[in-house]
């Protein structure tokens, strides 16, 4: 088994995750918030066009939890207070933020497993295939043409591959 620090930029979540669910199998929100910290440095991995999703996903989660701890011990109570507030919709709600939050790692889970299936292709085609599978639904024109921008600009595959394994 590896220690704490080696292996790949995945190691220290993984080992967390083991923490984020109650006996009861409820989310808790602290060790979620922890292993959303050490996920969310990869997307830092893609170069400066996905800082902004990077920092308002981890910023409005966390400022939510820091004001009541206690109270939001569980991303249930979180959602359910903004289902009666009747907020969660809005645009500025940590429910909408666990919803992107959750489609974020449906994309990177969706792009690794393009990187093992195709080493043949560059991480711009792994990336627009994997936006293409998950993301480009919930996106309208303007944040669709945007992100085939940003896929233009992502690192190369080789890079990326090395700074992700820890080689780097």
């Amino acid at each position: 088994m590896e220690a704490a620090g080696e292996g790949t930029l995945f190691t220290p979540s993984l080992e967390r995750m083991k923490h984020v669910k109650s006996d009861n199998g409820e989310m808790l929100t602290k060790p979620f918030l922890d292993v959303c910290r050490l996920i969310l440095p990869v997307i830092d991995k893609f170069g400066a066009a996905m800082t902004l999703v990077k920092s308002d996903i981890g910023t409005r989660l966390e400022n939510k939890y820091l004001s009541d701890p206690s109270k939001y011990t569980h991303l249930y109570s979180l959602v359910q207070e903004e289902v009666d507030a009747k907020t969660a919709k809005r645009s500025s709600s940590c429910t909408n933020c666990l919803l992107w939050l959750t489609r974020a790692l449906d994309f990177l889970v969706e792009l690794f497993l393009n990187l093992l299936a195709h080493p043949d292709w560059t991480m711009s085609q792994a990336c627009a295939d994997s936006y293409g599978k998950t993301l480009k639904k919930f996106h309208g024109w303007v944040s669709s043409s945007y992100s085939t921008v940003v896929m233009k600009l992502v690192p190369d595959r080789k890079k990326f591959m090395e700074v992700i394994s820890g080689l780097r």
